[in-house]
């Protein structure tokens, strides 16, 4: 049986208007470019310590990167009531058939409480978030300890993801991938990664319940 990973921020939460919102609160007075969100979803990668350095025009160090990424979590929190669950959400996940869980890279602590506040902890079999104090660096270790504490080979699992460092963190443990367009990623750069994609959450089901897996 094909498990399935599901990411937060993008994928399950729409949460991309509040993200760029809080990118421009951060880097505002430092000298950057105010980003729309269309600039965002064409620009944003991981590092993001190196997406802040192109839009800064300038290098950033760890310590300020630590700074910055501490200012733009105070700016995410301020309007993430306000966040609400992609359309399809609830439903997508309740169409799986399979065993699921959840993997961000959000910090674990808010991300258990905002995954239960919205009633989906039951749908899930595990939930892991950032346990580090700073993050903004790739996905793929953190998906392949949350795959061992879940006992599942990566190779009977399903990454369903919206940003190019979800399909090159599946590719590096040797999990499949499902892309979602609209999340934070431009659907063009998803393309170019070669990996499947769906419009919706309850196509990416369907698209991942079609792969075929070892």
């Amino acid at each position: 049986m094909v498990h399935l990973v599901w990411d937060w921020n993008g994928t399950l939460l729409d949460d991309t208007a509040l993200v760029v919102a809080a990118t421009n609160a951060t880097l505002a007075g430092l000298g950057g470019t105010a980003v729309t969100v269309e600039d965002h979803r064409r620009g944003f990668a991981r590092p993001v310590a190196d997406y802040y350095a192109r839009l800064l025009g300038r290098p950033v160090s760890p310590d300020e990167f630590a700074a910055l990424d501490e200012a733009f979590h105070v700016a995410y929190r301020s309007g993430l009531e306000d966040a609400a669950l992609a359309a399809d959400a609830r439903a997508a996940l309740e169409a799986w058939h399979g065993t699921q869980s959840l993997l961000s890279m959000f910090f674990h602590d808010d991300l258990v409480a905002l995954v239960r506040r919205r009633g989906l902890e039951p749908l899930l079999g595990r939930v892991d978030g950032l346990r580090d104090r700073v993050g903004g660096g790739p996905k793929a270790p953190h998906l392949a300890a949350h795959l061992a504490a879940l006992s599942v080979p990566p190779e009977r699992a399903v990454l369903v993801g919206d940003t190019v460092d979800d399909a090159d963190a599946a590719r590096a443990v040797g999990a499949s991938v499902v892309l979602y367009t609209g999340g934070i990623t431009d659907e063009g750069r998803l393309r170019a990664t070669g990996a499947p994609l769906a419009a919706s959450l309850l196509e990416a089901v369907q698209v991942a319940a079609s792969l075929r897996v070892a």
